[in-house]
């Protein structure tokens, strides 16, 4: 069973939080794969997570090069998972994918400053409720510490 966490940003934009859980991510030792909607958000993503600190980067590529499969974070416009990734991150609205089932974890990033992302958000809740996966539901304190709400 694949466990869905929900992630209200409210404190923090996407490009402060997503490099810390990519981060995690690769600690376990697991592949990921970020799922965007606009070629615009692929290339800033991929800009930015060689440049997000000054200490360090995380190693990743995008679905558009040639030894995509061999990347431990994939950023992708697609559905699919060329590099057998662990956990799928979702972003900006992205769909839930049809092979929910082929992911240990499934973590969905969505604006809650956003009216349109904040529904769309609790529509993906409900269709893997429904779905019989487990979810969670986090959202940021005022200090950005991640607080289980569901």
């Amino acid at each position: 069973m694949t466990e869905v966490l929900f992630y209200h940003l409210q404190h923090q934009p996407l490009e402060a939080v997503l490099p810390t859980l990519l981060q995690k991510t690769l600690e376990r030792g697991w592949r990921a794969v970020v799922q965007v909607t606009t070629e615009e958000r692929m290339s800033a993503l991929d800009d930015h997570l060689w440049t997000f600190t000054d200490e360090s980067f995380l190693p990743h590529g995008t679905d558009r090069e040639a030894h995509a499969a061999d990347q431990p974070i994939l950023i992708t416009l697609s559905g699919a998972n060329p590099n057998g990734a662990s956990i799928r991150f979702l972003v900006e609205g992205a769909d839930l994918p049809e092979d929910m089932a082929a992911y240990q974890r499934l973590a969905i990033l969505f604006d809650g400053n956003d009216i349109q992302a904040l529904a769309f958000a609790r529509d993906q809740w409900r269709a893997v409720k429904e779905g019989g996966h487990d979810a969670t539901y986090w959202k940021q304190d005022e200090s950005g510490r991640w607080q289980r709400k569901a």
